[in-house]
């Protein structure tokens, strides 16, 4: 079983499938919040960037910076883990999946409590250290909190859980633009105040991340540690599914955050829709909120559930739920628009056949396609195409991850690990994508970057992902 270890095993064995099911719930709700918070942090920077280029008078690759201090975390704390786990033994092993939690929220918080001095000392630096602690608490999270959920249940249904989790992370990055958007842009003389107004908004997250700790820690979950001798090693780096995992890690995060952070300078330009910042947070919520979408969809198709039908009209609940919330809040127009989205995404999801493999690599492909329309149409067929790349990147990166895992045992944690390092493709992508826009003047064109990061995972889908015999 991915990402189990022998004490979890013997666990298993002690109860039935229902009994294990019954008794992992209540864990997993808990758990699932933890993937809300940090959908929502995460989302914040694509308001920061725009935010933080106003008041400090900043080049597009300069703003975009706070990706490269927030991923950039995620690079150097797991390199840190993996390290101490190939010398000293895997961490999280040893001290629990619960306590490495708790760890990750409690410095996460203090990340987000610096803000405050940072707007005080009008100081981008101080911005871009408080974001890489902030993320480095992320990152602990990540590699306790994405393992455990692949644990918490049957073998058969990882990728199943991963994605129900994933998807109430973007929810998180979904109501994250619209609340984040009014907050620091919205807010009553907000550009008077200057960085002032991210006080208040990351005090306020500092605090819920501190109670979320308190909740973790008194919370009756599974304390789930190795009771084997944990010896220091590099195992992990053997399983070719995992190396070629952590490149498409590495490509997904990095495509999807250089997409994200674009998006409302994007919406922005006169020839795609001309829209004011806060106009364009509602829109950016569309794109996060087709990941969510996407998610749940994944979820019921990727679950153990056996009948077709009854997936289906699970599905199609959905759909219509989405339909009837966008119609009210938004336009009929908008609502048509995301329903026929969401029929192409449940069209490709069908052509996969429930197979996550298969099913990742026809999404990527998807993606370049709607890459290509985003670069050389204009209006509104580039604005909704590049919309519609959050309903296919939705099952991307839980899907990825739990193939890249598959079969590691003893090695899950360390593997992991590895894989929230390849999160620094979020630190590297969007400057990347930001400075070939500033060179050529043409922010449209810069979307080719990211397109060959979705070739890459169209690589991995199809062939990559494939376990062979770990190399000796």
């Amino acid at each position: 079983m991915a990402g189990t270890t022998h004490t979890d095993v013997n666990a298993a064995k002690a109860a039935s499938g229902n009994a294990v099911t019954k008794k992992y719930t209540g864990p997993l709700i808990t758990v699932t919040m933890l993937f809300f918070m940090w959908g929502f942090i995460t989302c914040l920077n694509d308001i920061l960037i725009p935010k933080l280029q106003q008041v400090f008078t900043l080049e597009l690759w300069q703003a975009m910076l706070i990706q490269t201090a927030f991923f950039g975390a995620y690079f150097f704390i797991s390199l840190l883990y993996f390290i101490m786990s190939i010398t000293k033994g895997d961490p999280i092993r040893k001290i629990g999946y619960k306590n490495g939690i708790i760890v990750g929220l409690v410095i996460a918080a203090v990340g987000c409590a610096l803000f405050y001095p940072a707007a005080d000392l009008h100081s981008y630096g101080f911005f871009l250290g408080a974001l890489f602690i902030l993320a480095s608490g992320i990152t602990v999270l990540q590699i306790a909190a994405n393992p455990y959920v692949t644990i918490l249940g049957p073998p058969e249904s990882a990728a199943s859980r991963l994605n129900m989790t994933q998807a109430l992370n973007s929810l998180g990055t979904t109501v994250a633009p619209i609340i984040g958007g009014y907050l620091i842009f919205g807010a009553v003389n907000a550009e008077s105040a200057g960085a002032d107004s991210v006080k208040l908004p990351y005090l306020g997250l500092a605090a819920t991340l501190l109670a979320i700790a308190v909740l973790i820690k008194i919370a009756k979950l599974p304390s789930i540690q190795s009771e084997d001798d944990i010896t220091p090693d590099a195992g992990a780096l053997r399983y070719r599914h995992l190396v070629l995992g952590i490149v498409c890690i590495f490509a997904y995060v990095g495509g999807e955050v250089a997409i994200g952070s674009t998006l409302i300078n994007f919406f922005r330009l006169p020839e795609i829709a001309g829209l004011d910042e806060t106009q364009a947070g509602h829109f950016l919520a569309f794109y996060w909120g087709g990941a969510m979408v996407g998610r749940f969809f994944g979820a019921v198709a990727l679950s153990s559930m056996k009948n077709s039908t009854f997936k289906y009209l699970i599905i199609a609940g959905i759909a219509a739920v989405v339909f009837v919330i966008i119609s009210s809040v938004y336009s009929m127009d908008e609502a048509l628009i995301t329903l026929g989205l969401i029929a192409l995404n449940f069209v490709v999801l069908m052509l996969g056949r429930f197979i996550p493999n298969r099913t990742l690599g026809l999404f990527a492909g998807t993606v370049v396609v709607l890459l290509l329309i985003t670069s050389f149409a204009t209006g509104s067929v580039a604005m909704w195409a590049v919309i519609a790349i959050g309903l296919f990147n939705s099952i991307m990166f839980p899907t990825i991850f739990t193939l890249a895992i598959k079969d590691l045992g003893v090695h899950t944690s360390q593997g992991s690990s590895l894989l929230v390092m390849a999160i620094v493709g979020g630190a590297i992508i969007p400057p990347l994508q930001g400075a070939i826009a500033d060179a050529t003047g043409n922010l449209q064109l810069s979307f080719l970057v990211p397109m060959v990061c979705y070739l890459y995972i169209m690589y991995y889908g199809f062939s990559g992902s494939k376990v062979k015999e770990p190399a000796a």
